[in-house]
């Protein structure tokens, strides 16, 4: 061997984190999107009530035609983003434990070769 254990065993940690990191880093999106849709299905529910709001104050009528409008608008964008916002849940959820999975195995391969690196040659 022509460098010393400690070196060799610092380098494979090194190239384990930097992959960790390498992959983690492209699951952080869909966690964002799993947290960021529900909040767009609820401004667009703030957005359907203002648009109730505006509708009653331009027609002086506050009738189920002019709210109903706005109902759809509310109870479309909440179904929405909250369906997004599950769907990419889920996945983020599922890809994580694959991924702690994969960490698990590089981890006890690592640990194999360090070991087979140790074992003298008969």
């Amino acid at each position: 061997m022509s460098r010393p254990m400690p070196e060799i065993e610092r380098a494979i940690e090194s190239v384990g984190r930097v992959e960790t990191f390498r992959l983690e880093k492209k699951l952080n999106h869909l966690s964002l999107i799993a947290r960021l849709a529900p909040m767009f299905g609820f401004l667009g529910t703030i957005m359907g009530v203002i648009k109730i709001f505006y509708d009653i104050s331009l027609t002086d009528n506050l009738s189920i035609g002019v709210i109903s409008g706005g109902l759809y608008q509310k109870m479309l964008t909440s179904a929405g983003g909250l369906l997004v916002g599950i769907i990419a849940f889920v996945g983020y959820y599922f890809l994580t434990m694959m991924l702690d999975e994969e960490i698990n195995e590089l981890e006890r391969s690592s640990i194999e070769f360090m070991d087979m690196l140790h074992t003298p040659v008969k």
